[in-house]
């Protein structure tokens, strides 16, 4: 992470807060909070200390968005050369450096190696709004509001979030949040399933940091670390099929782990587990198992 980060990054207990450091402009997304965000995850993937993450932002708002400060310039991709072109004249879609800068964060939160809890405080619009998508729990304040502003703004969703909102809250509700791009408030988003708890603005961090306690206090990291991958990434199975050969694969690998010897005998003394793997070291062989071009 940088010297002076957008940032803010603390450790208790076992779970790690990220806070979106940006109050003054409402935490609004600017290339550098784009790039602290991913280097805070690379830290707290590499930290096996950190049994969880809750993300939240400073002062009064989640985040307002990408900054706007530079007009139209918090759309543009490219280099300062222009775009990249192919032989013939036309856009080269698919060079790097027209990629998405909300979709880098949004992929590399679901990479995670531990359980991220959005802890949404206030507002929660634009590319504010699809970086708690990969999330996998979500709470919000009953202060927050939420928006994928997209279209008023003549613009596209972004960060993914053309696979990730339809998955989480169906396909009818995604188009109608993205194709009208209104502003709704907390209730909407719990009955619309984007959050699934709305509480008090004092109680949100301490209920996001107690589900985080939780994970942390009594779960096996590389077993949480392979269940994530194993939920989100099954999404796009075809078929049950897909599924029993990852969790066969699964039951197989941790079966045979300290970790499960551990569960056991912790079960049977009547005493809190102490898991000794870790994601750092003791990542079972056929992880990551999407990778592998065998793999069937």
């Amino acid at each position: 992470m940088s010297d002076s980060p957008t940032v803010a990054l603390s450790i208790e207990s076992g779970v790690a807060t990220l806070t979106l450091n940006r109050p003054e402009a409402m935490n609004a997304f600017n290339a550098q909070m784009g790039r602290d965000l991913i280097a805070a995850f690379d830290e707290t993937d590499r930290n096996d200390a950190i049994r969880a993450v809750v993300v939240t932002g400073a002062g009064k708002a989640f985040s307002a968005g990408a900054d706007l400060s530079e007009g139209t310039a918090a759309f543009e991709a490219g280099t300062s050369a222009g775009l990249p072109q192919t032989a013939d004249g036309q856009i080269d879609y698919s060079h790097d450096s027209i990629r998405d800068p909300g979709g880098l964060m949004t992929l590399r939160i679901f990479e995670s190696l531990k359980p991220v809890i959005g802890a949404i405080n206030g507002v929660s619009v634009g590319i504010g709004a699809t970086v708690i998508l990969p999330m996998d729990i979500r709470l919000a304040s009953t202060k927050s509001r939420f928006g994928f502003v997209f279209t008023r703004r003549g613009i596209v969703p972004e960060g993914a979030s053309s696979f990730f909102l339809p998955r989480i809250c169906g396909i009818s509700k995604a188009l109608e949040w993205c194709c009208s791009g209104r502003i709704f408030d907390a209730q909407e988003a719990l009955a619309g399933g984007l959050v699934s708890e709305v509480l008090e603005p004092e109680a949100l961090l301490g209920r996001a940091q107690e589900l985080g306690a939780e994970i942390a206090d009594n779960a096996a990291p590389v077993s949480v670390a392979l269940t994530r991958q194993m939920m989100w990434r099954g999404l796009g199975f075809q078929h049950p099929m897909e599924a029993h050969r990852v969790d066969s694969r699964g039951v197989v690998a941790r079966g045979r782990s300290a970790d499960a010897k551990e569960g056991v005998m912790s079960f049977l003394e009547k005493r809190p587990a102490q898991f000794p793997d870790t994601v750092s070291a003791d990542m079972p062989d056929f992880y990551p198992w999407w990778t592998d071009p065998e793999y069937s």
